[in-house]
């Protein structure tokens, strides 16, 4: 009986173990991805790496001031896996982001990512918010060359705060970290979110939910 117990639980744990079983490191130099692929995981099949060149691995332009003339203020250009395929699987990308005096990145969060945000150019206020039930605000306004650690998928904003245009450039722990912003999210959803349910969660007349719901140009 003591023996058949033990084969039982010699199977369990090598069931165990077959179930762990993976390997969580790149097993070649890189896959670039293969956007024509019908193969389905999680990121993109591999192009054949005879058809790589220099090019999968380059982006142009982020040194090249963006548009800030908008009601935000701020203009963000993220290159990702998409515009550059040879990302795909080193979890890594980057940002760059211009603001205007005043500029924003209104509330928003990565459901793939954290971040780390420097501080290249100006005066920029930065701060993450906690999860319920503390809900607690985390802010620091932060100079040229200054370092922000934004944690994985909690919403965060930036503003100018100073006088002249801001830059900075954050790098995320995802090929493509995806974006979800709140406010976009919560009121321009598509079909619109019922405005009894908005009007209940943000304790506001209906009317509010309305104006809020409407396209902004």
């Amino acid at each position: 009986m003591a023996n058949f117990m033990l084969i039982i639980a010699m199977n369990s744990i090598l069931a165990f173990l077959v179930v762990l079983a993976h390997e969580p490191s790149p097993l070649q130099d890189f896959c670039v991805a293969d956007f024509n692929s019908t193969v389905r995981v999680n990121g993109f099949a591999c192009l054949d790496p005879k058809q790589v060149t220099a090019d999968h691995f380059l982006f142009r332009g982020l040194n090249i001031p963006g548009n800030t003339s908008n009601p935000l203020g701020s203009f963000v250009n993220r290159p990702t896996v998409f515009e550059i395929p040879g990302l795909n699987t080193l979890g890594i990308s980057t940002v760059r982001v211009d603001y205007a005096p005043g500029g924003v990145v209104p509330p928003h969060r990565h459901p793939r990512a954290s971040e780390i945000l420097t501080v290249l150019e100006g005066k920029v206020f930065v701060g993450f918010v906690t999860s319920d039930p503390e809900n607690r605000l985390v802010s620091k306004t932060l100079d040229k060359g200054d370092v922000f650690v934004i944690p994985f998928g909690l919403i965060h904003f930036q503003q100018n705060v100073g006088q002249e245009n801001a830059v900075t450039m954050a790098f995320l722990s995802s090929q493509n970290p995806g974006v979800i912003a709140i406010a976009n999210t919560v009121f321009g959803s598509k079909p619109a979110i019922d405005d009894r349910v908005l009007a209940k969660a943000f304790r506001v007349d209906k009317s509010i939910v309305h104006q809020l719901q409407a396209p902004h140009q």
